[in-house]
Parts: C-alpha cells; sequence; structure tokens
C-alpha cells in the first residue's frame, strides 16, 4: 500500500496537477485522492484503472508490482 501512495502523489506532483484536478478529472473528489495518498483508503479497480490511464503508466507500476 506504501507504494501506492508514493507513487500516486509523486505523479500528481510531477504532473503538476492538484489533488482537486485530478479527482475532477477521474470522477472522484479531492478528499478521496488525499485519502488514497495518505494510505487511509484503497481505491476500486475502476478507480485504480483511471488513475493508470490518466498518469499513462500500468497499474501494476502503480501498486508496486513493476517499476
Amino acid at each position: 500500500m506504501k507504494i501506492f501512495c508514493e507513487r500516486l502523489k509523486d505523479l500528481r506532483i510531477e504532473t503538476g496537477i492538484s489533488a482537486k484536478e485530478l479527482g475532477k478529472q477521474i470522477g472522484v473528489s479531492d478528499s478521496t485522492i488525499i485519502r488514497w495518498e495518505n494510505g487511509d483508503r484503497i481505491p476500486s479497480i475502476i478507480n485504480l484503472k483511471n488513475l493508470a490511464l490518466f498518469f499513462k503508466v500500468s497499474a501494476d507500476y502503480l501498486i508496486g508490482l513493476e517499476d
């Protein structure tokens, strides 16, 4: 879980997008994005897919199965 949180936050910061804007782009609230980054919640498979598509990375990368 920790690796997902770190990668999500790093990708968001590298992209220069706010949690609010990312939430809008994938259809969740900014507080949901922050909870994912803090490790308080985990995304559904659909949201994981949407994050991967948005950042143009694989879901395996996001969850730490590949580098």
